[in-house]
């Protein structure tokens, strides 16, 4: 899609800060970092939501959360096997829930303490 910024990044039209990128997927640094480690992980396909990548390839969804895990581990967040000291995975699906880009997204964020609700 022409107009969707994050196919215009896979497509290497616009260059983002890659930390891990799969045949199917790519791990990219926020502009607007929420938190000291603030990584988008997305699907190189157009799927607009998770629920729509979900329906359409259940395994790609799959391949978002073990890519989101090893961005993690990268980044010193903590490993499958020792979540120490910890991450938060977000993703907002449809405009109500402040999605703002619409192709699927997963926000990894750690380096320093989250509380819920945060404030």
């Amino acid at each position: 899609m022409s107009d969707c910024l994050f196919c215009r990044m896979v497509s290497g039209e616009i260059a983002p800060d890659v930390v891990r990128e799969t045949d199917r997927t790519l791990a990219f640094r926020d502009v607007n970092p929420q938190a000291p480690t603030h990584v988008l992980v997305i699907p190189k396909e157009h799927h607009a939501t998770v629920g729509a990548v979900a329906a359409a390839d259940p395994q790609l969804a799959a391949e978002l959360l073990g890519a989101a895990q090893a961005v993690a581990e990268q980044e010193g967040l903590g490993t499958a096997d020792s979540p120490e000291p910890g991450w938060r995975l977000v993703t907002n699906s449809g405009p109500q829930a402040g999605q703002s880009v619409h192709h699927v997204h997963l926000h990894v964020l750690g380096g320093r303490g989250m509380t819920w609700p945060p404030g």
